[in-house]
This record gives C-alpha cells, sequence and structure tokens, in this order.
C-alpha cells in the first residue's frame, strides 16, 4: 500500500502562493533617494560658479541683461511660504524648473557649438550641467515615487523654437539659462536638505 506523506514544505509554498504581494511604493524608503538627490545637488552646487565663469570668460564682459526664461518658475521665493510647502508642492516646483533647464541648456549647447565651437571646454561643462540636471530628475520622480505622489508628465518648455536669434540673443540667453541652473541648484539643495531631515532613516 502507498502511504501519501505531507511535506512541511508544501505549506510553505501553499502560503507564499496565498499571500498578496507586497505594493512596491510601500517597500521603498523616501531616505535612501533623498539623500541621492542632496549629494547629487550638492556636487551641481559646487559646479554651478564654474560654468558661469566659464561662459562670460568665453563671452567678455557684458551688462546683466533684465531678462527671465517664461518656461522657468523663479527660484526665489518668500522664506514663510518656501518653508511651509507641503510634500509634493517642495518637489514639483523644482522638477518642472530642471525639466525645462535640460531643454534650455540643450539649446544653449547647440548654440554655442555653432557660435563657438573652439571652446572644448565650454561645451563640456554645459553637457555635464545637462546630464546632472537630468540625474536630479530620475532622483526627484524616485522620491516622489517613494512618498506616493505623483509625477508631473513631461513637457516641452521651449515651444516654438526661433531659429532666427541674433547671435547677442543667443548669447544673453546663454548667460541667463547659466545663471538660473545655478539659482535652481541653490534652491534644490535647500528643498532637499528638508526633506532630508524630515525622512532621516
Amino acid at each position: 500500500m502507498m502511504l501519501l506523506t505531507h511535506h512541511p514544505s508544501s505549506h510553505l509554498c501553499l502560503l507564499t502562493l496565498l499571500s498578496p504581494p507586497l505594493s512596491s511604493a510601500a517597500s521603498i524608503s523616501p531616505a535612501e533617494p533623498i539623500s541621492q538627490a542632496y549629494s547629487l545637488a550638492l556636487y551641481m552646487q559646487k559646479n554651478t560658479s564654474a560654468l558661469l565663469r566659464t561662459y562670460m570668460s568665453d563671452k567678455g564682459p557684458f551688462s546683466d541683461p533684465e531678462l527671465q526664461l517664461s518656461s522657468l518658475p523663479p527660484a526665489t521665493a518668500f522664506f514663510k511660504t518656501w518653508h511651509a510647502l507641503d510634500d509634493g508642492e517642495r518637489l514639483s516646483l523644482p522638477q518642472r524648473a530642471f525639466l525645462a533647464l535640460t531643454q534650455h541648456l540643450q539649446l544653449v549647447e547647440d548654440d554655442q557649438s555653432d557660435l563657438n565651437p573652439g571652446s572644448p571646454i565650454l561645451l563640456a561643462q554645459l553637457g555635464a550641467a545637462r546630464l546632472r540636471a537630468q540625474g536630479l530628475l530620475g532622483n526627484m520622480a524616485a522620491i516622489m515615487t517613494a512618498l506616493g505622489l505623483p509625477i508631473p508628465p513631461e513637457e516641452d518648455t521651449l515651444g516654438l523654437a526661433a531659429f532666427g536669434a541674433s547671435a547677442f540673443e543667443r548669447k544673453c540667453r546663454g548667460y541667463v539659462v547659466t545663471q538660473e541652473y545655478g539659482h535652481w541648484t541653490d534652491r534644490a539643495v535647500r528643498d532637499l536638505a528638508l526633506l532630508k531631515a524630515k525622512y532621516s532613516a
């Protein structure tokens, strides 16, 4: 006669199959992506002044143009308002800004490739700044996922390209973009420092 026996591991397998899967968002701690984003923002901050200096040295001195990028939210804010932002606002504003900056940095890089092809250092710094901004966007998306926040969709912030811009207009545009990149990097460091303290592991 054949005897049927129950192996203890069969119960474990059955329980494993019947157990509901864990939510991937619930298993992600925001502390790690916040720390990664903060470290990257600090590194970016150390290089923003060098980028602006290189840009100015290649272009020569000119008066500070009072230009603004319509697709870019202002990096400045009243301290009380800024400090009271919730997590979603604190992350969505810089994400929108750096999405616009990655596209503007690509435009400036293209401009300078045409205007100053003999400036490899500037072109390399512009390319590195764009890639770091893209990396920070990825880190911010990871933070928002970990916090259960919706990730804003990517948009074409530049709109129609003004191919007829003069050399001087492109020169001024590049100055404003590199300057705003520095301002928003400073803002990102402050925003991420608050989140890092709030969600410290």
